[in-house]
């Protein structure tokens, strides 16, 4: 696995795990931490939407490469 996909997947866990405690908990872990719409909370925001982004071109290039190797077999 490339090293992006690795960065991406890991920035859509932490995003995917403060999710969770804002809905558990009305927790926001990423707001606690740098402050609330501070400039840099709205960076791990952006990070998080952009890798969501970068994860979905990924999975439907994969499925498109995965159905031309089920043809040609």
């Amino acid at each position: 696995m490339p090293i992006i996909n690795k960065i991406t997947l890991l920035l859509l866990i932490v995003g995917g795990l403060n999710w969770g405690l804002v809905g558990l908990f009305d927790f926001d872990l990423v707001a606690a931490i740098f402050g609330e719409m501070s400039l840099l909370s709205r960076i791990v925001y952006a990070l998080v939407g952009a890798s969501a982004l970068a994860q979905l071109v990924s999975l439907f290039a994969g499925q498109d490469e995965s159905r031309r190797t089920v043809r040609a077999s």
